[in-house]
């Protein structure tokens, strides 16, 4: 029998509890078990006071209810539809940007000629977060800073904290901004399908109103000066950019340890300018100073012939005359501020542009003896190899102050990696010591390198292991500037490869290498691969490299 004396309606107080006189075990109890691995609720006892049968036909009920539900829960309900998978808005809207065309009027104060100025934006709004981002376009020679106006972020609709939404956008409406009112005039095509996807009218489009200024800007202003003689804009446009160039001698033997040195006289027909630039020739001993004289006006007659005009600045009122195309004549000597100039000759446009404009003028070209480069005539002598390094290491040294690593073949490295071909040979040599030694020849197609390696023999007193690491072996004979190296092709068995003062037979070879060899027919000898044939066919199947064969 259970005590609960709660059922005499006795408060919950100190005095007026008892405790459990028949309660025997105080641990807190497990409410979970382990079954299969699995953590599982427990199953309730029996307490005290309640009836085992009802216990046990509850625990019944509970066993058929799983069983009557375990097909819907295998094949699952007819009723149930398909749930359809969840797509985040960062996923479903990612690069899906609506784009609004709109303008603002920016107030201009204190100025005659505007009032207010317009200035058209591009309003971009991305849907996978609600953030929006003002473009201004930019326009030349504006004088204003444009670009990007307001940076992509969330735009405060109004002071309790809300958002704009794209559903607060729209034709024809007035968007405020920051304090800034922007006008929407026009959308692109796919936020008008986007807009009325969801279900918003949109409405008629408007068109952007065009800037005052700019368009008083496109009115030509009315000019009342008095026109000169000679045209300086005329001349900007029809002369811009077109530049006469004569090829002279400087005569300077009149000053210390001075010579003859070549120079370019350029002419600039959009402002008669001259400029005299000196050609510079290697190991010539001189600075390579490129500008002899700047670009400048050169006068040609003076005013005032006692003008101290080493002291003070030329201007227009102290010059008569400038010097212009018309002194330039070819074959003649010129004298540009004290220094004489020889043309000999000019190029192709100058000779054009005064066949076209002075046709009185004689172009006459005048042969200049050229100075004999000793250092261009004598050949660069490579020095022999000194046996360090590759022949391509070694020889960058010679080419470069700073040498570079010679350049590789990369395409063939990628086609031919890991395919090795490999022949077994034995060293020829006089000495009796030597005849007994075996070795694999390796041959690398990827970088037409040789190693070789020597097989160990018991009792020979001969150390076995690599006798040759990975190179490229040049063919005996051949110049140290030009190469020749050996390749698959020079393999034949019998044949003797000569590396490095060594000499090797080839006595043998794996089946890897004819059948390479037979897919390059067309560049390998028909004795090689004949050889080859020979060889293997008289040897067994298990044939290796190693195996000695005669």
């Amino acid at each position: 029998m259970s005590w609960n004396w709660n059922s005499h309606g006795l408060p919950f107080l100190p005095g007026y509890t008892f405790r459990d006189v028949t309660k025997s075990a105080f641990h807190r109890p497990q409410t979970l078990d382990y079954r299969n691995g699995y953590a599982l609720p427990r199953r309730p006892t029996v307490g005290i006071g309640q009836d085992p049968l009802l216990s046990e036909q509850l625990i019944q009920q509970q066993l058929s209810e799983l069983v009557f539900e375990t097909p819907d829960l295998t094949y699952g309900s007819c009723d149930e539809s398909l749930s359809e998978d969840f797509i985040p808005a960062h996923v479903a809207l990612d690069k899906k940007v609506l784009r609004f065309f709109a303008y603002f009027q920016e107030d201009i104060l204190y100025s005659p000629d505007e009032v207010y100025r317009v200035r058209p934006v591009v309003v971009y709004y991305y849907l996978e977060d609600d953030s929006m981002c003002f473009i201004e376009p930019m326009v030349e020679n504006s004088g204003i800073p444009q670009g990007k106006r307001i940076k992509r972020q969330r735009l405060p609709k109004n002071e309790h904290g809300e958002y704009y939404q794209w559903k607060d956008l729209n034709l024809s409406m007035d968007l405020e901004v920051y304090g800034v009112k922007y006008h929407i005039t026009q959308c692109d095509a796919f936020t008008k399908e986007f807009m009325e996807s969801e279900g918003i009218i949109l409405n008629e489009p408007e068109q952007m109103p065009t800037d005052p200024y700019s368009k008083l800007r496109k009115k030509p202003q009315p000019c009342y000066t008095t026109p000169s003689e000679f045209d300086r804009m005329h001349q900007f446009l029809t002369m811009d950019r077109k530049v006469l160039r004569f090829f002279a001698l400087w005569d300077d033997t009149d000053s210390l340890y001075g010579e003859t040195k070549p120079v370019t006289i350029h002419y600039y027909l959009v402002d008669d300018t001259v400029e005299v630039r000196e050609v510079h020739e290697p190991n010539s001993g001189c600075d390579p100073f490129p500008v002899l004289m700047r670009r400048q006006r050169l006068p040609k007659k003076m005013k005032s012939e006692t003008f101290p005009s080493c002291v003070l600045e030329l201007s227009k009122d102290e010059v008569d005359e400038y010097y212009s195309p018309k002194d330039f004549q070819v074959g003649q000597t010129v004298k540009l501020l004290g220094r004489r100039f020889l043309l000999h000759d000019c190029d192709g446009f100058t000779k054009e542009y005064f066949q076209k404009n002075h046709p009185d003028m004689e172009i006459k070209p005048t042969e200049v003896s050229k100075k004999v480069d000793r250092t261009q005539e004598r050949k660069k002598e490579v020095p022999p190899y000194n046996g360090f390094g590759s022949l391509e290491d070694s020889l960058q040294n010679c080419l470069s102050l700073i040498p570079e690593p010679p350049k590789k073949n990369v395409l063939k490295m990628l086609e031919n990696d890991h395919k090795v071909l490999r022949y077994s040979a034995r060293l020829d040599s006089q000495n009796p010591k030597d005849e007994g030694r075996r070795f694999v020849l390796s041959y690398f197609l990827s970088s037409d390198m040789i190693s070789i390696f020597e097989k160990s023999t018991r009792n020979s007193g001969i150390i076995g292991g690599k006798f040759l690491e990975k190179t490229r072996v040049p063919k005996p004979g051949c110049p140290v500037e030009n190469p020749e190296f050996y390749s698959p092709a020079d393999f034949a068995i019998g044949a003797t490869v000569e590396v490095f003062s060594h000499r090797f037979v080839l006595t043998n070879a794996d089946r890897y290498v004819l059948s390479y060899l037979e897919s390059n027919a067309s560049q390998i000898p028909s004795q090689t691969l004949e050889s080859l044939r020979k060889k293997l066919n008289v040897g067994t199947a298990n044939n290796q490299p190693g195996d000695r064969n005669d």
